[in-house]
């Protein structure tokens, strides 16, 4: 039951006066900080302009390039005024929520940003139909699109990305509830920084409650100081499912912020995705089970092939280098495979480049039986930070660099796994799960790259695996990979998080 104590004057009078000062203290703080922070939107108004004008300068050279073979004359003048043109779609991004966009995720954000893009070059294209008679070469606003789709998500992602690691990303946020669900909405604000969301204060009736810190966040004490906070907070969450729905509805009605989030008591399904739905005064959610519906699959299968063949065809001179690499530090075969689980629980032959010695499991096994804390290390993550078995100066490179996945390219073109999807685990490795997550894991191919790579790599436990491969397989969309992918190019670059 979460928490809906009734509290009483004297309660009030007992709250902790240290405690207050130094909630309001670190409220003060940080609500500076964002007030600091106009400047954000401003920041993507000015990622999305270079973008565009980037698209277009880049669609124009092509299309002036390709004039020998496809002769036609462009109106230079034509398209300086549309680099003009270009400076009014940001106003269409602020109207569709993404200046700044807090709360959004990652495959929302490129969701909207793809479809504004594409329905923005389709205005344009008629207006010219209609205004100009076909003046500007469709082919070159073509191109432009295709720069475009890449390069605003691209370049607003990098400076969403600045700000985040500046500390200047995020609204202030209350949550309101303290038990076991405040501190689960808590962690996944800490966790996924892109939402935006920074808890900086939590209320709760519980008068025990009012000296707690909850993961770095103060208790400030009972839910009807809620007032004192608006006036630096606009959004609340309401983490409080069980507190009834008489409860929860005169709660809503009396928390004077602008925007509430309810969480309610549906933990464990789809949280992508959901539409809430009017039937006759009551809410209802619909689900979607997007990897049911055969439409999807082909549409992912599409997508790894379209991206898969060509991302093989470029990674072959790099393989080949590696391979010879390998083979100067170790004798043997370059390559390694391992058989494991992939979809409908067949078994599959997953390829990697060889980063280890080729007695490895027994260089392992007598690691294990003589270190304890390396034992304990190992059956909590299945990895090891220092790992014995790892080639010298080859073996840490290439698992740094994720170099040694590049054959599993292969096994996406033969269809046996997907560039974005649950990791195929080793057969001792899902041992450690309970069934009815693995039987989850079957209904998809496994992937490359997914989010417990994105967001934990190979510094998460078995529960932060499985609720991670969990969270994609319920909620996945063509958008999740699409922003899978690009998060992915950018932890393997900054090498973060592998070992």
């Amino acid at each position: 039951m979460e928490s809906a104590v009734r509290i009483d004057d004297a309660a009030r009078r007992e709250f902790v006066p240290h405690v207050r000062q130094q909630a309001h203290q670190r409220l003060e703080a940080s609500a500076l900080g964002f007030k600091a922070n106009f400047w954000v939107p401003w920041a993507l108004v000015f990622s999305e302009v270079l973008a565009l004008q980037l698209s277009l300068l880049g669609g124009y050279a092509i299309r002036q390039a390709l004039a020998g073979v496809w002769p036609i004359r462009l109106d230079v003048s034509l398209y300086r005024n549309l680099s003009l043109v270009f400076l009014t779609l940001p106003l269409g991004s602020y109207l569709y929520g993404l200046y700044p966009g807090y709360g959004l995720t990652g495959a929302e954000r490129i969701r909207r940003c793809v479809l504004l893009t594409v329905g923005f070059f389709a205005l344009l294209m008629v207006g010219d139909y209609l205004l100009f008679k076909g003046g500007l070469s469709r082919g070159a606003l073509l191109i432009a699109l295709m720069f475009a789709l890449f390069l605003v998500p691209a370049l607003k992602g990098w400076a969403i990305k600045t700000m985040i690691d500046g500390g200047w990303w995020g609204t202030p946020i209350v949550v309101i509830g303290a038990a076991n669900t405040g501190v689960k909405i808590i962690e996944a604000f800490h966790r996924d920084r892109l939402l935006g969301f920074r808890p900086i204060a939590v209320l709760d009736d519980d008068s025990r409650k009012w000296s707690m810190y909850l993961r770095g966040v103060p208790v400030m004490g009972p839910i009807d100081r809620a007032g004192e906070l608006v006036s630096r907070v606009s959004h609340a969450v309401v983490a409080m499912p069980g507190a009834g729905r008489d409860r929860l509805v005169k709660l809503t009605a009396s928390l004077p912020f602008p925007h509430i989030i309810i969480v309610p008591d549906l933990f464990g399904i789809q949280s992508l995705w959901v539409e809430a739905r009017d039937l006759s005064g009551m809410v209802g959610l619909e689900l979607k089970k997007n990897l049911l519906q055969r439409r999807n699959r082909v549409i992912k299968r599409g997508m790894d092939y379209l991206l898969g063949i060509p991302f093989f065809l470029l990674s072959l001179p790099i393989i080949g280098v590696c391979a010879l690499w390998i083979r100067c530090i170790s004798p043997g075969s370059p390559f390694y495979f391992q058989e494991r689980e992939g979809y409908e629980g067949k078994g599959v032959r997953v390829w990697k480049l060889r980063t280890m010695y080729r007695d490895a499991d027994k260089v392992l096994e007598e690691k294990l039986g003589q270190d304890p804390l390396l034992r304990e290390e190992w059956f909590r993550y299945f990895k090891l930070k220092n790992d014995p078995r790892i080639l010298p100066w080859v073996g840490n490179f290439l698992r740094k660099a994720s170099l040694d996945e590049l054959p599993q390219l292969w096994n996406v073109i033969k269809g046996e796994m997907s560039l974005v999807g649950p990791r195929p685990f080793p057969y001792y490795h899902l041992e450690k799960f309970d069934q009815e997550f693995r039987s989850l894991r079957n209904n998809v191919l496994p992937g490359i790259t997914g989010l417990w790579q994105v967001l934990a790599r190979s510094n998460g436990d078995l529960q932060v695996q499985e609720d991670l491969d969990s969270y994609y397989i319920r909620n996945w969309s063509i958008w999740v990979d699409f922003n899978l992918l690009g998060r992915t190019i950018g932890i393997v670059l900054r090498r973060k998080g592998a070992y």
